[in-house]
């Protein structure tokens, strides 16, 4: 083998060796990443079960359920974005501040009828705090534009129910 050739054959292995390490790298990546949503997009498009996303927005007024199955809480309600309502459930102890009107974020999955099963729900820390991702929500479906002041409560929304928003 001539030298041109050797050298050829020594990049070839380290480009194969660098696409590897970055296949590899963005595969594992890919499988931790968890996106946000807001109710609008989740049923535009929802994601298949198996996928963990971030729900967010504002619970509405109104839809909070709460049941104990032995002994345990089971809470259902809706988080809506404005546009469209998702039937939220959560096994546990929701927390302290979380109220309809609200804004909160649950980590959990889509189920294939429609409804999301949270396995972390968090709520707003206090009364001037709004998740990122729901700010730029409300912004996009022009519900608050932050030129003219802080965002709407919940309930300003047009008295918006549960059978208003279509859920």
């Amino acid at each position: 083998m001539t030298r041109k050739t050797r050298r050829l054959w020594i990049v070839i292995a380290c480009l194969a060796c660098v696409g590897s390490a970055a296949a590899l790298t963005l595969r594992a990546f890919s499988s931790n990443i968890v996106f946000f949503m807001a109710p609008s997009q989740v049923k535009a498009s929802p994601p298949s079960p198996d996928r963990t996303i971030r729900l967010g927005g504002m619970v509405m007024a109104g839809s909070l359920h709460r049941i104990n199955e032995n002994g345990t809480p089971v809470n259902a309600f809706q988080v809506t974005d404005g546009q469209a309502a998702v039937e939220v459930h959560y096994t546990g102890i929701l927390p302290d501040l979380f109220r309809e009107g609200q804004s909160v974020v649950a980590l959990g999955t889509v189920q294939k009828d429609g409804g999301f099963t949270a396995s972390e729900v968090l709520a707003k820390h206090d009364e001037t705090y709004m998740p990122k991702e729901v700010a730029d929500e409300l912004k996009r479906t022009g519900k608050w534009d932050p030129r003219f002041g802080k965002a709407p409560d919940a309930s300003s929304w047009d008295t918006m129910t549960a059978k208003k928003a279509g859920g």
